[in-house]
């Protein structure tokens, strides 16, 4: 005869591997900290966090440009603002030299000096190699600068990136004039420096001036005709008085270009703090949908290491239960 009914015996190896089973889930929850790590253990949630996950690696990049370009903004700004200060110098010395009696040519030697200055100051304004002040043969005066600002994923599952533009870059309507001056210097061989607010000769020119006076001559550019500021002994009151408009002139222009930097700095700012909150609120949301909750994971694995020892111990008693009704009827 023959004993082959072991039913608490299975029962109790059913309840174990059970058990076991889920503390192996459990376990590599607590390991990974993630609840739903392969497709297999949430299809439609390891969808959502995988797009989202892609999504927030643009962002990342977007907040890298915004502050790549927040960096070359405070840059152009900071050349503006001692552009400026230099030539509210020439335009104190150019009143000076309205004095009777002053010596005009050290005034003109000083003069010198300062629009050296105004080169450096503009040339020396760059960060990355990326110079927003001084227009070169590389860049193309009627086109925009501009910086990528966001990312955006649309209904339909399209994307597009969002884009800030330096807005005093437009496109100039009709014949080019003093207000078309948006760079500090323009040094490009197929114009005349008419984009840069110190080689524009247009400020002369509107104002009427008996020469086209500028505060420096273009690189590359065509300059005939154009006369750079100074004084001499033999220099008139008449003349100093119109240099000292056209300087003026080319300040409120420096004045505009200045605000549009500052306002655009401004602007990169605002739209990097976005940046940083939306990667932030996307960082949350995947966790929400993928993360495990430890708290919960290690009271269950403590729950499950209980149940193991409770099944072991079942085991063990049915084990013994079925060793000795085998025992009884071993001799039959």
């Amino acid at each position: 005869m023959s004993i082959y009914q072991r039913v608490s015996v299975d029962a109790a190896l059913y309840v174990l591997r059970d058990i076991n089973r889920n503390m192996t889930v459990t376990q590599n929850h607590i390991t990974t900290g993630m609840r739903v790590e392969k497709a297999s253990d949430n299809a439609v949630y390891w969808s959502i966090a995988t797009t989202a996950r892609t999504d927030n690696k643009a962002v990342s990049a977007i907040q890298d440009a915004l502050g790549m370009a927040a960096a070359t903004m405070g840059t152009a700004y900071t050349g503006v603002q001692s552009v400026i200060d230099v030539v509210s110098e020439i335009k104190a010395k150019l009143v000076a030299a309205t004095e009777d009696g002053i010596d005009k040519n050290k005034i003109n030697e000083e003069i010198k000096q300062l629009q050296e200055q105004l080169r450096s100051v503009s040339e020396s304004a760059t960060f990355n190699s990326d110079n927003w002040v001084v227009l070169t043969n590389d860049a193309t005066p009627t086109q925009p600068r501009q910086i990528p600002a966001s990312f955006i994923r649309n209904a339909d599952g399209t994307i597009s990136i969002g884009m800030l533009s330096y807005h005093i870059d437009n496109t100039p309507v009709g014949a080019t004039t003093s207000k078309d001056a948006r760079y500090l210097i323009d040094d490009r061989a197929t114009g005349s420096g008419e984009y840069g607010v110190l080689t524009s000769a247009y400020f002369a020119t509107e104002l009427g001036a008996a020469q086209n006076y500028v505060l420096m001559t273009s690189k590359n550019g065509t300059t005939t005709g154009q006369v750079v500021i100074s004084v001499t002994s033999s220099t008139t009151q008449g003349q100093i008085g119109q240099m000292i408009s056209v300087v003026d002139a080319a300040l409120t222009q420096l004045t505009t270009v200045g605000s549009a930097f500052g306002a655009l700095e401004k602007r990169i700012n605002l739209q990097n703090d976005f940046a940083t909150k939306l990667h932030d609120n996307i960082t949350a949301g995947i966790g929400r949908l993928v993360d495990a909750d430890m708290e919960e994971e290690s009271s269950r694995l403590r729950a499950l290491q209980t149940q193991q020892q409770l099944g072991l111990q079942s085991l063990n008693i049915a084990n013994a239960t079925y060793d000795t009704v085998r025992q009884l009827f071993q001799n039959f």
